[in-house]
């Protein structure tokens, strides 16, 4: 088996797919572990990005199936999170409209992110190495800061917190550990990044979120693609079994191996 099959094997990426087959199980899933776990519904994070806005799609289907099925009402919470400003926010909030979401919240993170860069930076000095927090580690602290708060949220609601991987983000390890990697349930998993732009289609995410340049909105600027250095057509065509330019591949590899210990339990001996 090469390595490609065996990343594929893994990560349980089809080389195509029925969408609203895909839509079904997804929305299965969600329904029974909402069931299973005894809870009210689903928290989903919506950054304004066509992942979040997939699963919120998905999150709402689910659990409005289940209000219907049981007399009681389900809810799915959609939660923006801004660090301070964030420009593309009213893409969220379009989100929110177009999948008639009844619940919504803004929670602000940027004090506290900012409050927890300085006493780190307070500590950097206390040890003898005086520097400032680095972009990559306040945009981990902002990613975690946002964690926080849903599970805030989610426990005294009695909510499952959702989350938006999927197998193009697992290959490259392009989510924080402990930040938007720190949930209950992920139902876009084994999907790759071609595969959840058909699914928004499909649900009705704005063709703006569903076009636009994907980012994790950790620093201005930032956008998936640039700071890997692959496209998501080469990304999603290697998932598909598809042959791409061997560099591209081997990139991707290599960032696999890197990024193992994201993927692993918690080792222990």
């Amino acid at each position: 088996m090469s390595m490609q099959q065996e990343i594929i094997a893994k990560l349980g990426v089809k080389p195509q797919i029925d969408v609203e087959q895909e839509i079904r199980r997804r929305v299965d899933f969600l329904k029974q572990y909402v069931k299973d776990a005894g809870a009210t519904g689903l928290l989903i994070a919506i950054s304004g990005g066509v992942d979040s806005a997939t699963a919120a799609a998905l999150c709402k289907r689910a659990t409005d199936e289940l209000t219907a099925e049981t007399g009681r009402e389900y809810m799915t919470l959609g939660v923006f999170q801004p660090y301070h400003k964030q420009e593309d926010i009213e893409d969220s909030y379009a989100v929110a409209k177009a999948l008639g979401l009844k619940y919504t919240v803004e929670t602000q993170i940027g004090d506290a992110v900012d409050e927890i860069a300085l006493e780190v930076e307070h500590a950097f000095k206390a040890i003898g190495r005086p520097r400032h927090l680095s972009k990559e580690a306040k945009g981990n602290a902002k990613a975690r800061t946002r964690m926080v708060v849903q599970y805030a949220l989610a426990f005294d609601l009695n909510l499952l917190v959702v989350g938006t991987d999927h197998a193009s983000e697992a290959i490259t390890g392009f989510y924080t550990k402990w930040g938007d990697g720190a949930v209950d349930l992920t139902p876009l998993s084994t999907l790759n990044k071609r595969q959840v732009r058909q699914l928004a289609r499909a649900l009705g995410v704005p063709d703006r979120v569903v076009d636009k340049a994907p980012t994790a909105g950790l620093w201005e600027g930032q956008t998936d693609e640039g700071e890997l250095g692959i496209s998501y057509e080469d990304n999603s065509d290697y998932l598909e079994g598809k042959a791409i330019d061997p560099k591209a591949a081997a990139e991707l590899e290599r960032r696999y191996r890197a990024t193992e210990h994201k993927r692993r339990p918690i080792p222990g001996i």
